[in-house]
C-alpha cells in the first residue's frame, strides 16, 4: 500500500479538543495519577454534553448496563438491541478502544447504529483497565469470556450462535483479533472480524514503523503515550507476542477481516502490516484508509465527518457477511 508522506493534523476541531485535556508526563505517570486521570476522562466519556463530540445514539436501538457472571469475575456489558425486538438476532461482539482509559460509553454512536440497521444485538465489553497492576491479558480474557458466554448462553441474550462477529477499536482491536485467533482454536465460528486504527503489536518493533515516526506527535495519541501503554500492557517478565496479534503462529483460517485504518494514526501501518499478514496467510481481508483522520476518529463524529462514512462501511461489511442462515463457502471465501 502506498499513503501520503507528507505530515498532516487532523482538524481543528479535534486538535482544540485535546489541547484542552492536555498532554500528561506518561514518563512519571504514577499509579494515583494513571487512576485520577482515568476518573477524570471516563466522566468526561459519560458526560450528556460530550454527545456533541461522540454523537447522538440511534434511536432506533435501546442500549442498557447488564452483567456477564463468569465463574470467577462479573463482567459489565453495554447492550445495544433494535428497538424492533427480534430473537435469534445476529451478534456484534464490540470492545471500546482506550486500553487504561475509555468505556463502553464512547461508542453508543456506531454501536446504536449497528444495532439498528443490520440489526444484530451489540454487546460491549466494559472490560478490566489495564494499569501497573492489570496487564493487557486481563482484558482479553475478558473479551474472550464475554464472547464464549454470549454464545454459550445464546437463547437468554437472544443471539444467533451461527451468526457472530468481533469488531474492537484500537486496543479493543488487539483483543477482538486475538478472541478470533481462540475463537479459531476453539472451533467457534465467526462470521467477521472488524478491526479499527488496530494495534496489533506490543514487542519490541511496537515502535518501529514508519507511521510511528510520521505521526508521532499526533494529538489524539503520541509516541510516548504508546510507550507508557506498552509498559502498563506488557510488564516485566510477561510475553508480549502473547498479546500481538501480529506475532501468531498462523494466521490462516480466521474470519474475515476489515481494517478501518486512519491515515493522521502512529499505529497506522500496524492496520495496514496486520493486512498483508493476514492476506498472506489467506484469509480474506479489507483495508480501507480514512484520509485526514486520525487515531480514535469513529468515537468523534461530532468532529470528523469520515465516522459518518467509516461507520457505514463497517456496516455494509458486517451485512454482507452476516446476512441470514448459513453462509456458503464460496461467499465466505469471497473476502
Amino acid at each position: 500500500m502506498t499513503h501520503s508522506t507528507a505530515v498532516q493534523q487532523p482538524s481543528l476541531g479535534v486538535r482544540l479538543l485535546y489541547s484542552l485535556r492536555g498532554e500528561p508526563d506518561w514518563s512519571t505517570m504514577s499509579m494515583e495519577s494513571l487512576v485520577g486521570f482515568r476518573e477524570a476522562q471516563n466522566r468526561r466519556l459519560k458526560s450528556p454534553l460530550i454527545r456533541v463530540v461522540t454523537g447522538l445514539p440511534d434511536r432506533k436501538a435501546s442500549s442498557k448496563w447488564e452483567q456477564v457472571r463468569l465463574p470467577d469475575r462479573v463482567v459489565p456489558v453495554r447492550v445495544y438491541r433494535p428497538t424492533g425486538g427480534g430473537s435469534a438476532l445476529p451478534l456484534v461482539l464490540h470492545v471500546h478502544g482506550g486500553g487504561f482509559v475509555g468505556t463502553a460509553v464512547q461508542c453508543d454512536w456506531t454501536n446504536s447504529h449497528l444495532a439498528a440497521r443490520l440489526p444484530a444485538v451489540v454487546v460491549s465489553v466494559e472490560h478490566r483497565l489495564i494499569d501497573f497492576n492489570m496487564p493487557l491479558s486481563a482484558a482479553v480474557d475478558d473479551g474472550w469470556d464475554v464472547l464464549r458466554h454470549v454464545v454459550q448462553n445464546n437463547a437468554q441474550w437472544g443471539v444467533d450462535p451461527a451468526r457472530v462477529v468481533v469488531f474492537g477499536e484500537s486496543t479493543g482491536s488487539m483483543v477482538a483479533a486475538l478472541s478470533a485467533l481462540r475463537a479459531r482454536e476453539s472451533g467457534l465460528l465467526l462470521r467477521a472480524q472488524v478491526l479499527v486504527n488496530p494495534c496489533v503489536d506490543l514487542t519490541t518493533t511496537a515502535l518501529d514503523y514508519p507511521s510511528m515516526t510520521e505521526y508521532a506527535d499526533s494529538p489524539v495519541l503520541t509516541v510516548k503515550q504508546m510507550e507508557f501503554f506498552r509498559r502498563l500492557a506488557v510488564p516485566a517478565g510477561a510475553d508480549a507476542r502473547a498479546v500481538s496479534p501480529l506475532y501468531a503462529d498462523d494466521l490462516g483460517g480466521l474470519p474475515p477481516a476489515l481494517l478501518v485504518v486512519p491515515v493522521l494514526d502512529p499505529v497506522a501501518d500496524h492496520g495496514r502490516t496486520y493486512f498483508d499478514a493476514l492476506r498472506k496467510a489467506g484469509t480474506p481481508a479489507e483495508l480501507i484508509e480514512i484520509p485526514k483522520a486520525a487515531h480514535a476518529f469513529l468515537s468523534m463524529p461530532g468532529l470528523v465527518r469520515q465516522a459518518r462514512s467509516a461507520r457505514a462501511a463497517i456496516a455494509g461489511f458486517l451485512r454482507d457477511r452476516l446476512g441470514g442462515g448459513e453462509q456458503s463457502p464460496d461467499r465466505q471465501a469471497a473476502g
